[in-house]
């Protein structure tokens, strides 16, 4: 019985695990391509949605300033309990009493000297601003999707080329082997061989990791679960890049957010300064009033209005008005600045990327002509080795050239898809939201 039972135990437990391992086996991959991680990251990535709610803000504080120049009613009431003190408290003239009062008082600005047209003007170019952040926001999600999917790329032909690496090395140990049984080869041959292989078996290993880190990497960027497995369907490929690099920079500098953004800041602060100076100028207000009070709630008797227009004017303030002027003229030539810093940047940045993307176009077709002249290296040091004639120390390290060479050749196609999308972002190349 106690075997029957623990049978059945090993059985169950035997079912459970081999459906945990159906399930995740057969888990499906999420397939993905280039335009559907940039699609994803810019629906799920909280640095748009940081942006657009920073936008949204600047909308509110715009339309809260332009409010602020119509007409205004407060509504006030009060109610309370009071009298004198008095030795006598049976004396009605001095005795507690009520009082209850309710008013409504309707302004409007009438001329600020500037004050208000300035502030609108400054939360008009803010709200601008916010809106350009956010077309920045969207390129530099799309760039960061972007360099994260062919990071995967990369991965992927990473790890290929470090399997094919410990095959060719595996078949190579075993022909060693083969060679050094009948006596033909010393057993160094077989040690060297035998070293190699582990070293190529370790750059697996971290192959492997690497291509785990970079898809972690992406679903992180495109808002999946950061164990998501994914099933790419492209690989790294080049396309010629025909456009000129003054084409490049010139599109830049009508397209780039980041310039519009320093614009808009050159505006705000202008009209900061025709804030400052409005403290030299006098305020006119116009406003209504009509009150009623009563000892008896709710207090609606002894109707009294008013109308009427204040004027204010400061005359004196030990400098305070001044020191505001001179700092808003500073804050003014600050922001002048930055836009022309901003314009070196960015004629800097599209320049700096264009001639990575053409270091790397010049790389692909040097280290494509490696790859051919490395794979023939290998094979005759192959056959040389195999005829006799040969060293071991020949084929690893042809072999060592050969997985050199492709690696280089798989980082320069990295290297230029990643220059060309730094190159968009660097432009200002609008991106189209489905």
């Amino acid at each position: 019985m106690f075997k029957y039972k623990k049978s059945r135990q090993i059985l169950v437990t035997a079912i459970v695990l081999g459906l945990m391992s159906a399930q995740t086996a057969f888990a499906a991959a999420v397939e993905i391509n280039l335009d559907k991680a940039i699609e994803m990251a810019l629906k799920t990535n909280p640095t748009v949605k940081i942006s657009e709610a920073e936008s949204s803000v600047a909308k509110a504080q715009k339309d809260e300033a332009k409010a602020s120049r119509w007409l205004s009613i407060d509504y006030t009431h009060k109610t309370a309990r009071g009298g004198y003190y008095d030795p006598d408290p049976s004396s009605s003239q001095y005795a507690p009493r009520n009082s209850h009062t309710n008013g409504f008082t309707a302004s409007i600005p009438l001329y600020t000297g500037g004050k208000l047209s300035g502030t609108i003007e400054q939360a008009v170019q803010n709200y601008k601003s916010s809106e350009y952040g956010v077309d920045e926001s969207y390129q530099a999600v799309k760039l960061s999707a972007t360099n994260g999917y062919y990071a995967v790329l990369q991965a992927i032909d990473t790890v290929k080329l470090s399997k094919d690496s410990v095959e060719r090395l595996s078949a190579h140990l075993q022909n060693v082997q083969a060679q050094y049984d009948v006596g033909v080869v010393a057993k160094v041959d077989v040690l060297r061989s035998q070293v190699e292989l582990a070293d190529a078996e370790q750059t697996l290993i971290k192959a492997q990791n690497a291509y785990d880190l970079a898809v972690a990497d992406l679903n992180n960027i495109i808002g999946l679960p950061h164990g998501t497995d994914l099933k790419v369907t492209e690989s790294l490929q080049y396309n010629k890049y025909d456009n000129p690099m003054e084409n490049c920079i010139n599109f830049a500098l009508a397209n780039r957010p980041e310039l519009f953004q320093a614009e808009a800041g050159i505006e705000a602060a202008k009209a900061a300064v025709k804030v400052a100076k409005s403290g030299y100028m006098p305020q006119v207000a116009a406003s209504a009033s009509n009150d009623w009070s009563s000892t008896s709630w709710p207090g609606d008797d002894n109707q009294n209005w008013g109308v009427g227009v204040s004027v204010s004017m400061n005359v004196f303030d030990s400098g305070v008005t001044a020191a505001k002027v001179n700092a808003s003229e500073a804050s003014l030539y600050k922001a002048e600045e930055t836009y022309r810093q901003t314009k070196d940047s960015v004629q800097l940045d599209v320049r700096n990327n264009y001639l990575s993307l053409r270091e790397a176009e010049k790389r692909i077709a040097t280290s494509k002509v490696a790859v051919d002249s490395a794979e023939e290296d290998y094979r005759i040091s192959q056959l040389r080795y195999q005829a006799g004639v040969g060293t071991n120390i020949d084929v690893m390290d042809a072999q060592v050239a050969l997985t050199q060479a492709k690696n280089n050749y798989v980082q320069a196609l990295y290297d230029y898809n990643t220059s060309s999308a730094a190159l968009a972002k660097s432009m200002g190349v609008p991106v189209r939201q489905s």
